[in-house]
């Protein structure tokens, strides 16, 4: 798979984003419902992942689980678990949390999914401007037990557009969950 990784910044030790999530988008107008219309071209990455989370397709896990492990290997930025962010929609079946057992497995780490919690319902964030996305995530994830105390954290998402929720839950880490290290991978970015 071509990927583009980019360096992230934020409140992390490190920071990676491997592609955009979306190559071009066109505007093709309106819905019955008002709403602007877009065709667009994603990348291979972002092929697969909107492929899993909004068709549920299964056979994408292995590619992307395989295109971070890959990157990881080469990174190499010592992690000791895996933290993937808590979603932000509610699905019988968690897509970053199938593709973080995947990557744990093929790195053989521990996936760690219940030590950051979130503590309230935000609604999706893609469409959100960046100061409303850093007043709805106030207090929004909160750290459970001392499972992550000293560990190097990889913190995996999906998406980075803003950066606002791994920036929370990274400081969240380093301040409340006494994590030694916190490494950011988005897996897409948005093109802004």
């Amino acid at each position: 798979m071509q990927l583009n990784p980019r360096p992230v910044r934020g409140s992390w030790d490190d920071g990676r984003s491997l592609d955009l999530h979306i190559r071009s988008s066109e505007f093709v107008g309106y819905n019955e419902y008002g709403h602007a219309q877009f065709e667009s071209t994603r990348t291979e990455l972002g092929e697969l992942l909107y492929r899993l989370k909004y068709k549920d397709d299964q056979s994408a896990i292995a590619p992307i689980a395989q295109a971070a492990f890959d990157f990881v290997c080469g990174w190499n930025p010592g992690i000791d678990v895996i933290v993937p962010t808590p979603p932000s929609k509610s699905r019988a079946v968690q897509p970053l949390f199938q593709i973080a057992d995947e990557v744990g497995t093929l790195l053989s780490l521990p996936v760690d999914k219940t030590s950051v919690r979130k503590t309230k319902a935000t609604p999706e964030l893609k469409n959100v401007d960046h100061a409303k996305r850093l007043e709805l995530l106030g207090g929004a994830h909160s750290i459970q037990g001392e499972a992550l105390r000293g560990q190097r954290v990889l913190l995996l998402d999906d998406l980075y557009q803003s950066g606002a929720t791994l920036n929370a839950i990274a400081r969240l880490l380093k301040e409340a969950g006494g994590v030694s290290a916190v490494f950011a991978l988005a897996l897409t970015r948005a093109r802004n």
